[in-house]
């Protein structure tokens, strides 16, 4: 049977396939640590999971209304609201099944065949795949990481054709942590303000922020950027949720009644119970989102001063987010590999850690390495990187 054109382009997500490896070595018995996965690795709060277990208690188990629980939605404006500074009303609001469903569905309703979207890079694995699906194509800008992985105003400029819909701005940023300052983004949004361009915020690390900057949201910074703007995230990251698959988007009202529209053809609507639980997450104060924070900020310190005590990784040490995207080409080079992909297999191979290539996210002389574990996990991990390199080095 012949698969349709539209599927048979997309490749596969390479934090997922490191993720399998390792799992598959780990059931055989090896002793390995898996930097892979972007998930923090605490359970839920408890209370959130109380939430849920009183929602199914409660009978909360049916059909919902497509974009969301009405409870929900107030919950989210009063989110956006005390933390963003804006005002939303529910007819913003949609919420989906995880953050990636908000993406995949904006971008189902704003694409038309051939609309480019501009795709920084390094860039989340997904970008490029999705806007592929809606019939897009994703035009890839590299971000030099003399930025801080990080597009200028100019670039951006430059990327603009008839045909550009749409930018993603992901800060803190997946794969390499690294965050826009308010300046930068409001230099870029006057760009997508001069060429209609509609911004697409992704958001969903602004939780996880280790320095003394805050989280700007590029809609907070004047009006006309309110209006150009879609938010996207979620409570995966930030309460630890990632199975819950909750998320939410933000945003003009006609593209949002559009993407019910779609969810209601699609998912009918977010699991029942765990949009109660998601509401507990929202309405609560953040003692357990602060307590995550301040294990992932000591897992940072630590790992980055082993990582740049490696001989040939350079990194820049990042601002949120639970990742270091380190440069190894020195390393793979002087190892003798022939490229970052055949030098993290052999890590995984020899040393049982895994990382993940930076060609699935666009940046193919770096990787990328998740904190989201045991500081002792995280210790071990460096000391078997610095043991692989000085073996092949020598």
């Amino acid at each position: 049977m012949q698969l349709a054109d539209r599927v048979q382009s997309l490749t596969p997500s390479s934090t997922l396939a490191i993720t399998a490896k390792a799992k598959a070595l780990k059931a055989e018995g090896h002793d390995v640590i898996g930097l892979g996965a972007g998930e923090p690795d605490f359970n839920t709060p408890s209370f959130i999971l109380e939430a849920a277990k009183r929602a199914m208690d409660e009978g909360k188990t049916k059909y919902t209304p497509a974009g969301g629980i009405p409870e929900l939605k107030n919950a989210i404006t009063a989110k956006l609201k005390r933390d963003q500074e804006l005002t939303y009303t529910n007819e913003q609001i949609i919420v989906t099944t995880g953050a990636k469903h908000a993406l995949f569905t904006l971008f189902q309703v704003l694409l038309n065949e051939g609309d480019e979207v501009i795709v920084p890079a390094p860039y989340w694995v997904s970008y490029p795949e999705q806007i592929k699906l809606a019939q897009g194509k994703p035009v890839i800008v590299t971000a030099d990481e003399s930025n801080d992985f990080k597009v200028t105003p100019e670039q951006l400029e430059e990327s603009i054709t008839p045909k550009t819909k749409a930018v993603i701005i992901n800060s803190p940023s997946n794969p390499t942590g690294m965050m826009y300052s308010k300046e930068e983004l409001e230099a870029i949004g006057q760009v997508c303000l001069e060429n209609d361009v509609l911004i697409v915020s992704d958001e969903i690390y602004e939780k996880l922020i280790y320095t003394d900057e805050n989280h700007v949201s590029i809609a907070q910074i004047s009006e006309e950027l309110y209006d150009q703007t879609v938010i996207i995230n979620g409570v995966s990251k930030s309460h630890s949720m990632t199975g819950w698959r909750i998320g939410f988007a933000a945003g003009n009202k006609t593209i949002i009644k559009a993407m019910s529209n779609m969810a209601s053809h699609s998912t009918s609507n977010p699991t029942s119970v765990a949009q109660y639980a998601a509401l507990a997450a929202y309405t609560a104060t953040e003692e357990k989102v602060d307590e995550m924070k301040r294990a992932f900020k000591e897992r940072l310190d630590v790992l980055y001063s082993l990582l740049v005590d490696i001989p040939g990784v350079e990194c820049a040490k990042p601002s949120g987010a639970f990742y270091l995207f380190p440069n190894v080409k020195k390393a793979v080079e002087t190892c003798g590999f022939e490229d970052v992909d055949s030098w993290v297999k052999a890590l995984l191979d020899e040393e049982k850690v895994a990382l993940v290539p930076g060609s699935g996210f666009g940046s193919p002389e770096n990787v990328r390495l998740s904190y989201a574990t045991s500081l002792d996990q995280l210790e071990e991990a460096a000391k078997r990187i610095k043991d692989f390199v000085q073996k092949h080095q020598s």
